[in-house]
């Protein structure tokens, strides 16, 4: 499967749509989830953006895990993440991402880590599109540096 990456836009409001619930069914459930994300953190701690990561072992651990609660509960699947307080779920992730100064190359670099991960799962093509499709949009959505300085980009969520 290819996938696409667009590029982000200054300003443009942003528009994505949750993944397929079917893709978590696909994957395998939670413990599918969890072999899944475990995998694509594992390969961010080992790319050129891991600095953005704890470096001691157990701390990424711990961030490996509550970041896939957030990608089981978005994928459909129960809801274990508890860190948002009752706030949407994409908003409260974005808004984690504001500590952080994440340019368009890490946004990419990110996706690539993605990619790897994706492809080594055995999964329906047009659920992993659907996947893809929420996490390539998505991202635009965490990049709060430019050339020119900071911004932080509107979103709607589809229904």
């Amino acid at each position: 499967m290819e996938y696409q990456i667009t590029d982000v836009v200054k300003g443009e409001e942003m528009d994505f749509k949750l993944p397929d619930s079917a893709f978590f069914e696909a994957v395998g459930g939670v413990e599918g989830m969890k072999k899944f994300m475990y995998n694509f953190y594992d390969i961010i701690y080992d790319s050129e953006i891991a600095h953005y990561f704890p470096q001691d072992r157990e701390e990424f651990d711990k961030v490996k895990e509550k970041n896939t609660k957030f990608f089981i509960q978005i994928c459909g699947g129960p809801k274990v993440y508890e860190e948002a307080g009752g706030m949407d779920l994409n908003e409260y992730m974005i808004r984690v991402h504001d500590d952080f100064s994440i340019n368009e190359k890490a946004r990419i670099s990110w996706l690539g880590c993605m990619m790897e991960a994706l492809e080594e799962l055995d999964v329906d093509p047009k659920l992993k599109k659907s996947f893809w499709d929420y996490v390539e949009s998505f991202s635009k959505l965490t990049v709060n540096t430019f050339s020119d300085g900071a911004y932080h980009p509107v979103y709607k969520r589809k229904k």
